[in-house]
């Protein structure tokens, strides 16, 4: 077998071969989903991802006799740098990311390149994989090869920790989602507590206003980033990142599946559900990211009215000073269950998705637990010194 040669990202051209690969490599998985190729060319070009503005990034090919066998980035971000160590970032900690490789002997170069490059850069430690940032696709999926992922989840070759545990990497983080059978009523504690809070006039759980969605958008990454600020691996989102973000979401928003919940008239949670985008992907981008013109019309019909369609939920907050109260989870269980039967009577939905969640989260996870919910994916984060 021909030696691999790894090579810098050096123009559109090897941009194009960048992205082609995923799909080359991932064209036989039935479970893999082909994002457009439009989105993923965006994702990685500085100037049109606002990550670009606090982040150093060099992206790297495998070439095994001229021909692309693999991928990977590598990139430092700025904020993650001035983060708590203890939080999981913190000064010295580079990232790794978008893997793709034919063989391990490949991925083993890959990753090599890509820590050599950090350490040029001064970094004494790398936190891997992000693709690109913990607001992305954090972590190697571990668990769940047997399905598709939902909406802004990612799908990879189970081949790939495997390969990644054998250069030395210690696993510092696992992430879950939660599924559930949302036709399914809560159990009768749940539905008590819910009923309380409806009677309660302090509270009062609202949809997100269409016609004033930017001003949304920026209250809800406020509660993200209050709400979220001690948790591990917590990076702040930017003013650039709220206006990109809800620019990017605006097509999957409906606002009966985005609740703000107020107190005494204070926006102090929220919850966010979106249509899972990738069950139309599957069906009319193809294999390759490029769907025809009918494809596309067709989705972007499914987009204004996605039904048939299941639900995942990928952030939800409550303000930190509330975060220790019983308050807390009551608002968690009245957005989830005002979403539940929206998703039901609107969409005609029947499963839902809760996550990522990280293992030790424990007032998360109590929740997904209260309502039944079963882990369905796994993704794990590793740690290695340079």
């Amino acid at each position: 077998m021909r030696d691999v040669a790894i090579s810098p990202v050096l123009g559109k051209r090897d941009l194009r071969a960048f992205i082609d690969v995923a799909y080359r490599l991932n064209a036989s998985d039935p479970n893999w989903v082909a994002n457009l190729r439009s989105e993923e060319v965006e994702k990685f070009t500085p100037g049109k991802n606002p990550f670009f503005s606090h982040a150093r990034c060099q992206l790297f090919l495998a070439r095994r006799g001229g021909r692309v066998v693999g991928r990977i980035s590598a990139h430092i971000d700025e904020l993650a740098l001035s983060q708590p160590p203890e939080q999981g970032m913190g000064p010295g900690t580079g990232n790794w990311g978008a893997i793709e490789a034919e063989h391990e002997d490949t991925a083993r170069e890959l990753i090599a390149a890509a820590e050599d490059w950090l350490r040029q850069q001064g970094m004494t430690r790398v936190l891997a994989p992000m693709n690109l940032s913990v607001w992305e696709e954090p972590g190697i999926q571990t668990m769940g090869f047997d399905h598709p992922p939902m909406v802004m989840m990612a799908h990879h070759n189970p081949r790939y920790h495997g390969w990644i545990e054998a250069l030395g990497y210690q696993t510092v983080k696992i992430l879950r989602t939660y599924d559930l059978d949302i036709k399914k009523d809560f159990p009768p504690l749940i539905a008590r507590i819910v009923s309380s809070g409806e009677k309660n006039p302090r509270i009062r759980i609202r949809d997100v206003v269409l016609a004033n969605f930017e001003a949304e958008a920026a209250l809800i990454c406020d509660i993200l980033n209050d709400a979220w600020s001690d948790n591990w691996g917590f990076v702040p989102f930017t003013p650039e990142e709220i206006a990109y973000t809800a620019k990017k979401l605006r097509p999957l928003v409906h606002p009966d599946l985005i609740r703000i919940a107020e107190y005494d008239g204070e926006p102090v949670a929220f919850m966010m559900t979106l249509p899972d985008l990738n069950q139309a992907q599957m069906r009319l981008n193809g294999r390759n990211g490029k769907p025809g013109l009918f494809g596309l019309l067709r989705l972007l019909l499914w987009l204004r009215k996605p039904r048939p369609a299941d639900m995942r939920v990928p952030l939800m907050g409550v303000r930190k000073h509330l975060q220790s109260s019983r308050l807390a989870s009551q608002l968690a269980f009245m957005m989830i269950e005002t979403i539940r039967k929206a998703a039901i009577e609107t969409y005609q939905g029947q499963r839902g998705e809760i996550g990522w969640i990280l293992e030790d989260n424990q007032g998360m996870v109590a929740i997904a637990d209260a309502i039944n919910s079963t882990v369905n994916r796994e993704y794990r984060i590793y740690a290695k010194p340079l």
